[in-house]
């Protein structure tokens, strides 16, 4: 049995109510992040949900259901996706800890999509002229910002 003091901690991260803690129906807050992490990671490796289901001996279908967090990844099957995608096991968790579920951005498919091919590139000096790019770009796009060149 769950301690009071637990569940009292757990809602602390994840201020959801009794209901959808009781787990009826809904994934746990935990287990869509570590989906949304496989997913994200998955695409920026330009794998696809197939590619990955076969080197794993799963149907795709199972893998979708770790990516939405409608089924939990097992300690062994988060070990074997570790390998498979080449991150640390505790990748998946990264963004969690002292953090509000819901303030979490997570990656939309094109800045993966963008992740993935930048990381193909393998001249360094190129891919910093990029990032410098992209970062002036971000930083002109921003609330607040100036327009130097009108």
């Amino acid at each position: 049995m769950i301690s009071n003091e637990l569940i009292e901690s757990e809602k602390q991260y994840f201020p959801l109510s009794e209901k959808q803690h009781g787990r009826i129906n809904m994934p746990h807050p935990v287990d869509i992040h570590v989906g949304q992490r496989i997913k994200e990671i998955r695409t920026v490796r330009g794998l696809t949900q197939s590619n990955v289901a076969e080197q794993l001996g799963i149907s795709f279908q199972q893998l979708q259901k770790y990516e939405t967090g409608a089924n939990r990844v097992s300690a062994s099957r988060m070990f074997e996706l570790s390998k498979l995608l080449k991150v640390s096991p505790s990748f998946f968790f990264e963004g969690l800890e002292g953090e509000s579920y819901e303030s979490m951005p997570a990656m939309d498919m094109e800045t993966a999509r963008i992740a993935a091919i930048l990381s193909n590139i393998t001249n360094q000096k190129l891919k910093r002229r990029i990032h410098t790019l992209i970062s002036e770009i971000a930083r002109s796009d921003s609330p607040g910002a100036t327009d130097d060149a009108a």
